[in-house]
């Protein structure tokens, strides 16, 4: 890729900013225009990017571009993942699966349902927790609302394993592999889920970038 602050999508070229010929200036505006366009080509034409939005998605494109200033201003940690937080329909999953796209130089994660884990683990067993306390970066979706896994009549708290198992991959790849998630609990259902150990790690794992509480459903 000769300019990085262009993004090509249906013969359509996008700037995002400005390119030195050492680093990109992004433009927030110009990331917007690009994210509704890419928005509508992966998910619709109903797609829109909404004002009450921006302040949530100047901090989540800041974490991506690695806008370290901006970042330090919203106690934004861009070694951590992010877990994005908020009410069903807000738009999680829809931003989550976006973001990665303004930045295509940067290692992708993998969008992972965290039922499916369960599933898996059901199946599999064990082997699940090693798949995924892989060096793969993840975004692990509806983190909380998971049924309880089971394997051979033993039950097993799965996404509080797997968790673990990335922070301790965390720690020791030099806080190198990143782990983000979606969520639709807050910060006390979440230990009630998974206990005050787990809930102490997704501290040092994630940033929390959360909703209004009171947003509204986008898909009714």
């Amino acid at each position: 890729m000769d300019n990085p602050s262009k993004i090509t999508e249906g013969g359509v070229v996008y700037s995002l900013g400005s390119f030195d010929g050492k680093c990109v200036n992004y433009d927030f505006e110009k990331i917007l225009i690009y994210l509704e366009a890419k928005g509508k080509l992966l998910f619709g034409k109903n797609f829109k990017i909404y004002k009450k939005d921006k302040k949530i998605l100047l901090k989540l494109c800041s974490y991506f571009i690695r806008d370290k200033a901006t970042c330090e201003k919203f106690g934004i940690d861009i070694d951590k993942g992010i877990l994005l937080s908020g009410p069903v329909g807000c738009g999680k999953t829809t931003l989550m699966k976006l973001l990665k796209y303004i930045v295509p130089l940067q290692r992708p994660y993998e969008m992972i349902p965290c039922r499916n884990v369960t599933f898996s683990f059901n199946h599999l067993g064990y082997k699940t927790i090693e798949e995924y306390g892989s060096s793969k970066f993840f975004c692990f979706d509806d983190l909380g609302v998971e049924p309880p896994g089971r394997f051979y009549g033993k039950d097993l708290n799965v996404m509080g394993e797997v968790l673990l198992s990335r922070y301790e991959l965390y720690l020791q790849a030099n806080r190198k592999i990143k782990t983000h998630a979606t969520t639709n609990l807050n910060a006390e259902e979440l230990e009630e889920r998974y206990g005050n150990r787990v809930r102490s790690r997704m501290r040092e794992l994630f940033n929390l970038i959360a909703f209004d509480k009171n947003r509204k459903d986008k898909r009714v």
